[in-house]
């Protein structure tokens, strides 16, 4: 395998062809009645092995020819079939049967018929030709042998990339099933009760209004919240269903409805300021969201854990990174850390996801701080 590798450089193929003639022209020197003929010869069909993995049938034709010419010229012995095996072998292997059994013959006719009447006696010359002759087919042989176990090691490649073809696409076959599934779930569970609370809620104002009551702040805060609510769930949806475009078609919460954020918190009862530091400018859509939603858990955590402390929401632009904190000023123990829910994992998850920083726990003098540091990349 490794001499058949067709992008091994050009100077490994030289280094063979150079060996080879250095080696023959010994023999040729050492051979009496030897000319410059046969040196020609054998360096011309040694120097042919540079051919033999790009172009077989030129190398095995210069080669079988120089060499027939020696050997019919000199019979300098057995080592001067050395470049014609080679380029048998490669002319083989390329796919070339025919014509390398017909070089093989031809030389080995042409040895035999030059040797057998030699001084070493017929049995002699013989048994030197049949070894040539296995040495031949052993040549024949591997090169068909190396052909067949290429192309079933090529064979195996491209069945393992099929193979990983399919399971990629039967991993995103159930990843799209399961979002389906994920998308009628929240259909069927969620959408039905919002909407139920947004009719009631609507309901409700609608009547005291009618009444000429004034319509509680918490009431329109239900009310609001439940819109945003059916407007969320539907994007998700949209999302869930078609990942690929409806996450442009819909818009999602961001810091630009921060403001309607801050104050469905305060309409029920929590006193809530914004402080916003830096040049305001437009921000990476994941950034935004993931900003919006670490405000609007952290405020929800405020109005749960905190008894109503006051909330403070810092929103600091820089040319890197964009920084959210709130902070509230309840009765959070410093040495109790908070046990983590499912609000603060999914804040560190969407953090994370963006390779930024948060740090979420009790303030030295009370009270509790959620801060997230989030990369924005170049300045837009």
């Amino acid at each position: 395998m490794m001499l058949m590798d067709r992008g091994r450089p050009l100077a490994q193929d030289g280094l063979l062809a150079a060996v080879m003639a250095i080696l023959l022209s010994v023999i040729v020197f050492s051979t009496p009645h030897a000319g410059a003929l046969d040196f020609a010869a054998v360096l011309a069909g040694s120097l042919a092995l540079v051919a033999w993995r790009r172009a077989p049938l030129v190398s095995l034709l210069v080669s079988t020819a120089c060499m027939l010419v020696v050997t019919a010229h000199i019979q300098p012995g057995l080592p001067v079939a050395f470049p014609v095996m080679v380029s048998v072998f490669a002319t083989v292997w390329a796919g070339h049967r025919l014509a390398g059994a017909l070089a093989s013959l031809a030389f080995l006719g042409t040895d035999l018929v030059v040797h057998l009447p030699g001084a070493g006696g017929p049995v002699k010359n013989l048994q030197d030709t049949s070894l040539l002759i296995g040495w031949f087919v052993a040549a024949g042989v591997a090169a068909t042998v190396t052909r067949h176990r290429q192309a079933y090691l090529e064979e195996a490649e491209q069945r393992a990339a099929e193979a990983e073809r399919t399971r990629e696409e039967a991993a995103r076959r159930r990843a799209g099933e399961e979002r389906l599934r994920i998308a009628r779930e929240l259909h069927d569970s969620l959408t039905h009760s919002i909407s139920i609370i947004k009719v009631q809620a609507g309901v409700a104002v609608h009547l005291a209004r009618k009444r000429g009551e004034d319509v509680p702040p918490a009431l329109l805060a239900i009310q609001e919240a439940s819109g945003d609510a059916m407007r969320e769930l539907r994007a998700t949806l949209e999302v869930l269903r078609d990942p690929g475009g409806s996450d442009c078609e819909t818009p999602a919460s961001g810091l630009d409805r921060l403001d309607d954020l801050v104050d469905r918190a305060r309409s029920t009862g929590l006193p809530a300021t914004v402080t916003i530091s830096g040049t305001r400018r437009e921000l990476p859509a994941e950034v935004d969201r993931a900003a919006y939603r670490i405000v609007q858990e952290a405020l929800t955590n405020v109005s749960r854990h905190a008894g109503g402390a006051a909330a403070t929401v810092r929103i600091g632009y820089a040319d890197e990174e964009l920084v959210v904190q709130v902070d509230d000023g309840g009765t959070a123990d410093p040495d109790a850390p908070p046990v983590p829910g499912t609000g603060l994992l999914g804040m560190r998850e969407r953090v994370a996801a963006l390779g930024g920083r948060l740090r979420a726990e009790p303030r030295p003098k009370g009270g509790f701080t959620v801060r997230a540091e989030l990369p924005l990349g170049e300045p837009s």
